[in-house]
C-alpha cells in the first residue's frame, strides 16, 4: 500500500472500538483512524453495516464523515486495503455462521507456530505506523513459507481432502481511515460555548440536509444523537458531520418512497432519542430518524441538558418530567400518543438561554415528534421547512 499512516493518540472509546489521531505520512493530512476487533459475528456486523453505509456515502456531503480507506489487518503488522466495492469473505462467513470463521484452526496453527494464542492488534497509540503488505513482504517473519528440500523432485499434488498447511489469512480487525474533527462531539462543542442563535440554526440546517442526503441514499441511521455528530471548526463557522453508522440500515432505493419504504423490526439506538414505535416494540421505518432529529433539534435550540445516571458529562437531548425522575419522550409517547408536548419548554434550566423558538418553529418540532410515524415530514421535505419556520419566526 502506497499510503502510510502515524498514530498519534487516542481520542475516543466505544463498546466496539476505538478511535485515534493519526497523520498520512505522505501529507501530512490529519486523519481519524477507527479500530474495530473482529472478535466476533455480531460486531463483524456492525462493523460491515457501518462499511457499507461510509462507502455509499463516499465524500459526497460536506455534512457527513467521509471515509477515506479501509485496511484489513491479517497479522500483528500486517494490512491490506480493501478494495472499493469488496468485503472479506470470511467476515461474511462469520456472521451468516454465527461465529467466527476459521477461529479454532488459526488458534491452535498460532499455538504450534509461535508457542501463544492469537497476536493482539499489535497496532497501537502513540507513534505506531500502520502500514499495508506490499511486494517485499515475502520477509515477514508472521508468514510461513515452504522452502523445498530437492528442487529435482516434484512435490505430488495433495489430494482433494487435504488439508492445505498453511490456513488462509485471518481477519483480526478493519481499520477506517477518516476524516478528523477537531472540534469533538456536537455535546461537548456547543456546551463548552455560550448559547449563539445563529449557531444554533447553522447546526440544524446542516443536520437537516445531512439526513435528507443519507436517506436518498437508502441509508436510515436509526442511532441519531449529538454523541454521533461531529463538529468541523472553521472560520465560517462549525460544520456538522453526521457519523457512527454501526446500526445504519440500507434500502435499495429512497427510503421515504412509498414503493421502497423499508420496514425495521430490531430494537436499537440511544434511548432519549428513539421514536415511540421503537420504543414499543412495533415495526419502523425511516421517519424514526425524523424523530431523533426532532429531539435533537429541540435541545440544540432551548439548550436542554440532561445528566444520565453513572454520567459525568451532560448531553443534550429533551424529555419528559415525572417528578424527580426524567422520562425520553419516545417512551412517554409510547405509553400516551396523546400527550401534548410543551415547546418551548416549561423546564428549570441553568441560565445563560437561547430565546425560545417561535411558533413556526415550535409548530414543526411537533410535527418532528408525532407520536404516528406517518405524519412527520419527510427528509426531502424537511429542510425547505426548516429554512422556511426559522425565516418565519425571524421577521
Amino acid at each position: 500500500m502506497e499510503e502510510l499512516y502515524t498514530l498519534e493518540r487516542e481520542v475516543g472509546r466505544g463498546s466496539y472500538g476505538v478511535v485515534f489521531e493519526g497523520y498520512m505520512a505522505k501529507t501530512g493530512q490529519r486523519v481519524a483512524i477507527k479500530w474495530l476487533p473482529c472478535s466476533d459475528p455480531e460486531r463483524i456486523e456492525l462493523y460491515l453495516q457501518e462499511l457499507w453505509a461510509m462507502r455509499a456515502t463516499a465524500m459526497n456531503h460536506v455534512n457527513v464523515i467521509a471515509l477515506h480507506s479501509c485496511l484489513l489487518q491479517t497479522g500483528p503488522r500486517t494490512l491490506k486495503p480493501l478494495k472499493p466495492g469488496k468485503v472479506p469473505q470470511r467476515l461474511v462467513e462469520s456472521v451468516l455462521k454465527g461465529r467466527v470463521a476459521g477461529a479454532a484452526r488459526w488458534r491452535e496453527w498460532d499455538d504450534v507456530q509461535r508457542g501463544s494464542g492469537p497476536p493482539g492488534p499489535g497496532l497501537q497509540d502513540g507513534t505506531n505506523s500502520l502500514q499495508g503488505e506490499s511486494k517485499s513482504s515475502a520477509s515477514d517473519s508472521s508468514t510461513p513459507h515452504r522452502t523445498p528440500r530437492n528442487r529435482v523432485r516434484k512435490r505430488p499434488a495433495p489430494r482433494e481432502e487435504e488439508e492445505p498447511k498453511t490456513p488462509p489469512p485471518r481477519c483480526l480487525a478493519l481499520w477506517l481511515v477518516m476524516e478528523y474533527c477537531d472540534g469533538g462531539d456536537l455535546n461537548r462543542y456547543l456546551l463548552s460555548r455560550p448559547p449563539d442563535c445563529g449557531r444554533n440554526r447553522g447546526v440544524v440546517r446542516q443536520l437537516c440536509s445531512a439526513v435528507a442526503f443519507l436517506h436518498s441514499l437508502g441509508i436510515t441511521h436509526r442511532d441519531l444523537k449529538p454523541d454521533n455528530v461531529l463538529v468541523c471548526v472553521t472560520q465560517g463557522g462549525p460544520v456538522v458531520k453526521v457519523a457512527d453508522f454501526g446500526l445504519s440500515k440500507m434500502s435499495e432505493g429512497p427510503v421515504d418512497g412509498e414503493l421502497t419504504r423499508q420496514h425495521y423490526s430490531s430494537t436499537c439506538g440511544s434511548d432519549f432519542y428513539m421514536a415511540p414505535e421503537v420504543w414499543g416494540g412495533l415495526t419502523y421505518t425511516a421517519r424514526a430518524d425524523i424523530f431523533s432529529l426532532g429531539v435533537m433539534f429541540w435541545a440544540v435550540l432551548e439548550r436542554i441538558t440532561f445528566l444520565e445516571e453513572g454520567a459525568k458529562r451532560e448531553q443534550l437531548g429533551a424529555y419528559v418530567c415525572r417528578g424527580r425522575w426524567l422520562m425520553p419522550l419516545g417512551e412517554a409517547l409510547w405509553e400516551n400518543a396523546d400527550l401534548q408536548l410543551c415547546i418551548p419548554t416549561k423546564f428549570k434550566r441553568t441560565p445563560p438561554l437561547p430565546p425560545p423558538p417561535g411558533a413556526a418553529v415550535s409548530a414543526l418540532l411537533l410535527a418532528m415528534l408525532a407520536s404516528d410515524p406517518d405524519t412527520r415530514p419527510p427528509a426531502d421535505q424537511l429542510e425547505a421547512r426548516v429554512s422556511a419556520a426559522l425565516e418565519e419566526d425571524a421577521r
